[in-house]
């Protein structure tokens, strides 16, 4: 999403980096770049003009620290005013409410709406351990109610059924009671899309919103509209209290300015973001993570969170039992890695979290797109059972089958085998005394009761 605006940025800043000391010539000609850079990432204007006035005040009146250079000390400043327009800290869901907490889920049609209600609910019920109930009350768009019902069930949550002759208010009144009587620890419901010039459908909502006073009341919006998202729910939040925001298809093509806009137009913290299609694509928002991200610095913390999240955590102990057995690192195990990545959002979603990822020049890039990890999976999965686990059987006839099968080239086949083989030479080394030095080196980097904020 931020590719287009961290690009420009990096390009901005090391303009600045060689200069001996921050003058306002140097830092007019700085702010000058950035303040292009925001505007073709479709920041608001209002937004542009109050970072640029922020970032020229520091930088001004900022003694250089002599152990940073001036353009070192320029990039701290941006990035601690990237943080303050974005809200500063994480805010976090109330769920403080005696349960059932209510979380009414609102937006215009085509946003995400539904989608993002059922991600809501597996985030609730596995990282906030909550028992949680959703409910559609959306009776215009005919697929809605099934939709949400097979969300909730690809989730693991439970589901309130309701169809098109009832009306909203009878709906969302039933199901909070459900909710109070089997002691559910959270209710989402999911409301009808609509904009807020929709007179007779914001009527609706609000008549909800009176009916089962929510904790929370989150407007998803779609990244891809830009600086239009944040507009739009300021004026929803007009016609009703907004606590909060969910950002959806940030992995898409958009270029930033929803982001970094919200906060500072609408005055409602961006609560989550949508990273993508998958019911776990769903992450809470962490302005200072995300600004670390746009200058180019990576995300370290979101990537482990994601590898716990999505693949598990994985301790030294139990690292060190799965090497220190005797079983032969096969084609399975090269499939199961493979699987693992994919979890975790693919080789993109990998690189752009990690330390210089966002550097990596763009035809190196292209060479990690996560369709590698599609038709690598395919190979495998052309291969019989005998040649993933003795994968040395596999010469010139298997792998022109195995190619056919899997609509590749016999080159295709090749690479992923040295790709293998270099895997399983990496896991020799580790089985012979090199796991105690990796979790050494791991705990050197992330050290002990790391924040996560």
């Amino acid at each position: 999403m931020f590719d287009n605006l961290s690009d420009k940025l990096s390009r901005t800043f090391r303009n600045i980096s060689g200069r001996g000391r921050l003058t306002e010539s140097n830092i007019q000609d700085t702010l000058r770049e950035v303040r292009r850079a925001l505007l073709e990432a479709d920041v608001a204007l209002s937004v542009v003009r109050d970072f640029i006035s922020g970032v020229k005040e520091c930088a001004l009146g900022m003694e250089v620290n002599k152990n940073l250079t001036p353009g070192q000390t320029f990039i701290k400043i941006v990035r601690a005013e990237l943080v303050r327009v974005m809200g500063d800290e994480k805010s976090a869901l109330n769920l403080s409410d005696e349960p059932p907490a209510v979380l009414l889920i609102a937006g215009a049609q085509g946003t995400g709406k539904t989608t993002s209600t059922g991600k809501l609910g597996k985030y609730l019920r596995e990282k906030q351990k909550k028992k949680v109930l959703l409910v559609s009350a959306d009776i215009y768009r005919p697929a809605a109610i099934k939709q949400l019902a097979i969300l909730a069930d690809t989730v693991g949550v439970d589901f309130y059924p309701s169809d098109v002759t009832q009306t909203p208010i009878n709906i969302v009144t039933r199901a909070l009671n459900h909710a109070k009587i089997n002691f559910y620890d959270a209710l989402l419901v999911d409301t009808a899309g609509c904009l807020h010039v929709d007179e007779k459908m914001m009527a609706e909502i609000i008549a909800i919103h009176t009916a089962i006073r929510p904790a929370e009341t989150l407007f998803v919006v779609d990244a891809m509209t830009g600086q239009d998202a944040a507009h739009t729910a300021k004026s929803f939040d007009q016609a009703l209290p907004l606590t909060g925001v969910i950002l959806t298809k940030v992995d898409g093509d958009a270029r930033g300015g929803a982001a970094l806009s919200m906060r500072h137009l609408t005055g409602k913290p961006i609560k989550f973001i949508g990273t993508g299609e998958n019911t776990d694509a769903l992450e809470e928002f962490y302005p200072a993570r995300l600004a670390r991200r746009i200058l180019g610095m990576s995300d370290v913390l979101s990537f482990i969170e994601d590898i716990e999240r999505k693949v598990g955590v994985i301790t030294p102990k139990k690292l060190s039992s799965t090497f220190n057995t005797d079983d032969v690192f096969d084609l399975n195990d090269f499939l199961s890695q493979i699987k693992q990545m994919r979890k975790m959002g693919g080789i993109s979603s990998m690189i752009s979290k990690l330390p210089g990822g966002s550097r990596l020049p763009d035809n190196v890039k292209s060479q990690m797109n996560d369709q590698a990890l599609v038709n690598m999976e395919s190979i495998i999965n052309s291969m019989t059972a005998k040649e993933r686990a003795a994968p040395n059987i596999i010469k010139a006839s298997r792998k022109r089958r195995i190619a056919g099968g899997s609509g590749m080239q016999v080159q295709d086949v090749n690479r992923l085998l040295t790709q293998f083989n270099d895997m399983q030479r990496m896991i020799n080394k580790l089985k012979k005394g090199g796991v105690a030095k990796m979790i050494r080196t791991m705990k050197g980097i992330i050290p002990p009761g790391f924040s996560s904020h």
